[in-house]
């Protein structure tokens, strides 16, 4: 099936087959702002690559995403994962990484890597480290849209570009385009952003590696402000106007709380069974569930265009998971007009529109991500 590629996928094609290409050692990554369509890209790197080649995703969901994407193009390839069902290996293999690293020896001849969400891959220690190892001649390109993973050390708590930790799997930067190239064209949905001065962040505690605020903090910060009424209130007067409301909480009993108290509802989160997981995304994506209220899960991997309203009703100290958030609602629909993007928890005041984030790069070939002035990445962490 032809595809037209838009101009940044034309470039991040080409930037990624002529990587493959080349007699370049290092690992490298491309980065794609959410919804940018990350899965046909990959199929258009992987088209004119000789010899054998896997694709890792993190999980099941993503790599179901990946392989339609490229079998649509007519083109042959296999899966190797316990969790979609299927272990075969062809040139082409779209595997888990949990499904295949202890069977590295099948693998004997890899010439090429790609790793979607490659924010993921621990730069010492972990199973994507192992593997890599294991084909030092395999040529590795990364894929995400998030680029910066949490590190310590002596500074404390920070988040750093993947290309600037110590030690790092990737060095080099392909190509990126920056989210305002995709929102100005309307290859992402217009946001509308809400935010109310709910939790006052001061009044939670940082855990010990200073990243994020503790459960128990959470815990009995929400209990004195009735967290749970205070999402049922802003919910029931959203899906009053909204075709679908998906909720961001924190915690589990919170969420089951609030569940109880909007007709309707349901509530996924890690504990969800598989079948039932798939069951209730489902229902949601047709519209039968009008409020999905989710802890810990549907941050990636979680496609659904049509998606009017997230409410945030959390708050964190992650860039990641914010971006990640708030990307729910980034993709185009033909009846989407805009995302609502509502904020409880001071999260936008602190990290700013996802709009207006960019990529910059110093004249020493060093990239951080940038908000409104306010460097976010490799600086160390301030609560706010």
């Amino acid at each position: 099936m032809a595809f037209q590629l838009r101009p940044y996928q034309q470039d991040a094609v080409t930037a990624g087959v002529d990587y493959f290409k080349s007699k370049s050692k290092k690992n490298a990554i491309l980065i794609l702002p959410t919804g940018a369509g990350k899965s046909i890209v990959i199929s258009n790197i992987i088209a004119p690559l000789d010899g054998k080649t896997i694709i890792l995703q993190p999980s099941k969901e993503i790599l179901e995403q990946n392989f339609a994407k490229y079998v649509s193009y007519g083109y042959y390839a296999t899966v190797y994962s316990a969790s979609a069902g299927q272990k075969k290996i062809d040139r082409v293999t779209f595997c888990t990484i949990g499904s295949i690293i202890k069977k590295k020896h099948l693998f004997t001849g890899l010439k090429n890597i790609i790793i979607d969400e490659c924010h993921l891959v621990n730069a010492k220690g972990g199973m994507y480290e192992e593997f890599i190892k294991s084909f030092p001649e395999a040529k590795v390109l990364g894929l995400t849209a998030t680029p910066y993973r949490l590190t310590n050390d002596s500074y404390g708590a920070q988040l750093k570009f993947l290309t600037r930790t110590r030690p790092k799997i990737f060095s080099s930067i392909l190509y990126y385009v920056q989210n305002a190239v995709l929102f100005d064209a309307g290859y992402l949905s217009k946001l509308e952003y809400f935010s109310f001065d709910v939790v006052d962040r001061s009044a939670l505690q940082m855990n010990s590696s200073g990243t994020d605020f503790t459960e128990a903090s959470l815990k009995r910060y929400y209990k004195i402000i009735d967290m749970p009424s205070i999402i049922v209130k802003y919910s029931n007067q959203l899906l009053a106007k909204r075709k679908n409301l998906l909720i961001f909480c924190s915690l589990i009993e919170e969420a089951q709380s609030v569940v109880k108290r909007i007709p309707g509802a349901v509530i996924l989160t890690g504990e969800t069974k598989k079948d039932e997981r798939e069951r209730i995304l489902s229902r949601f994506k047709k519209g039968i569930i009008k409020c999905l209220v989710n802890v810990g899960v549907l941050t990636t991997g979680f496609d659904y265009p049509e998606l009017e309203t997230v409410l945030i009703a959390r708050s964190t100290m992650s860039l990641s998971l914010y971006y990640q958030i708030v990307g729910r609602g980034m993709r185009i629909a033909p009846t989407k007009e805009n995302a609502w993007i509502v904020d409880l928890g001071g999260n936008i005041k602190f990290f700013g529109k996802v709009e207006t984030m960019e990529i910059r790069k110093t004249e020493k070939g060093l990239f951080s991500i940038w908000n409104n002035g306010r460097q976010l990445t490799n600086v160390a962490f301030e609560k706010k």
